[in-house]
């Protein structure tokens, strides 16, 4: 299950190929040998699909078997869930209890920091939307049915299945402390069963993008510079995608944070 926007993204691509979801779909029964997913999806591009996967932390090779990993279960289980019916106002909503932190894996960016899978109860479903204005920098998605929040260099999904993933996190005592703030700012407002007023809208500047780019001044982008490529993303004279450096699992967190300031231009 994806943990903000760049993971979003990374998923995202990795489910698009009618290949990579029917290796997803049968990783779901059993784990697989390389000869099985390759008698079932064709051997054309395997390795290719099978490298899309793991970047995307949905799969990996454990003792020459490919299996999902706890990510990529916890996101079969939710993309099979349905999406929750869009709620007014947070009448009727009942406080949160943290029921489960259910894994704590090493973040793909950084080894030393931690990516938390928890669960919520009960869940938020459609009152979920209603709880962005709460926090500074957060957006919903439709698409996924979740909150994501983004604290400094830490980024929170919070789905409306009660499902909550955390990347960047120091240790368990960290994930622990968030989740509980998480549940007491929610719960104040759930209390108070007043919807949280519309914010404003969270200003971006080109000098924040910049600080999040490889800042190797490659023009593999097509500009002269990384500040001038920050300036035409805020600008929206070009996409972040042609900034091909960020692909590389070194960005993967400068990734995360630009796709998620550049959700609010």
């Amino acid at each position: 299950m994806p943990g903000s926007p760049a993971e979003v993204k990374l998923v995202s691509n990795a489910m698009a190929n009618a290949t990579r979801r029917k290796i997803m779909a049968m990783l779901v029964e059993k784990e697989r040998t390389r000869e099985d997913i390759e008698q079932a999806a064709g051997g054309s591009m395997l390795d290719y699909h099978l490298q899309m996967l793991q970047q995307a932390g949905l799969a990996d090779m454990k003792e020459g078997r490919i299996i999902l990993t706890d990510f990529g279960k916890n996101f079969m289980e939710t993309k099979a869930e349905k999406p929750a019916e869009a709620k007014k106002d947070l009448a009727g909503t009942r406080p949160l209890e943290v029921v489960q932190l259910r894994q704590l894996l090493p973040c793909i960016a950084d080894s030393t920091k931690f990516r938390i899978i928890a669960r919520f109860e009960p869940p938020l479903g459609g009152a979920l939307k209603l709880l962005e204005p709460l926090f500074p920098r957060a957006r919903y998605s439709d698409k996924i049915g979740a909150l994501i929040i983004q604290k400094g260099n830490i980024l929170i999904t919070i789905y409306s299945t009660g499902n909550v993933t955390i990347t960047m996190i120091k240790s368990e005592v960290e994930a622990r402390e968030t989740l509980e703030d998480l549940k007491k700012t929610i719960n104040e407002a759930i209390v108070k069963g007043v919807t949280p007023a519309a914010r404003e809208k969270v200003k971006v500047d080109h000098a924040e993008i910049y600080e999040y780019l490889p800042k190797t001044n490659c023009q593999i982008c097509g500009e002269q510079s990384c500040y001038a490529f920050a300036i035409k993303l805020v600008g929206r004279e070009t996409a972040l995608d042609k900034c091909t450096p960020l692909l590389d699992a070194k960005y993967t967190t400068n990734l995360e944070h630009l796709r998620a300031l550049l959700e609010y231009l």
